[in-house]
């Protein structure tokens, strides 16, 4: 392959291959990077919750919310020790969030 131009001939590099297409998973991320879905620092802070025995709100998916300390934790469920009233196991895909007494959400 070697097309004229204006009478001289033009040698082509690489024309009989076709253009190179990059795998879709090498190709550099051009969007948005998407943040972490967990940051490992649930279990330090229900852990220090629980050894302080500090009084928290829990907030329920629900809406409905509850008041004691966090006595024990594991992977799926919160033990919510409170005074005057049951001891609750609330399990964690229930909970919307969980807020020290005294502070103020928003």
């Amino acid at each position: 392959m070697s097309p004229r131009v204006r009478g001289k001939t033009r040698r082509l590099y690489n024309g009989g291959m076709p253009p190179r297409m990059d795998p879709p998973n090498t190709r550099p991320h051009k969007g948005k990077i998407v943040p972490a879905e967990d940051t490992f620092e649930e279990a330090s802070y229900l852990k220090l919750l629980g050894e302080k025995q500090k009084p928290v709100s829990v907030k329920l998916t629900d809406g409905e919310v509850v008041y004691g300390w966090v006595e024990y934790y594991d992977r799926n469920m919160i033990r919510l020790t409170r005074e005057g009233a049951p001891n609750l196991f609330i399990y964690k895909h229930e909970i919307m969030y969980i807020q020290e007494e005294g502070q103020r959400r928003g």
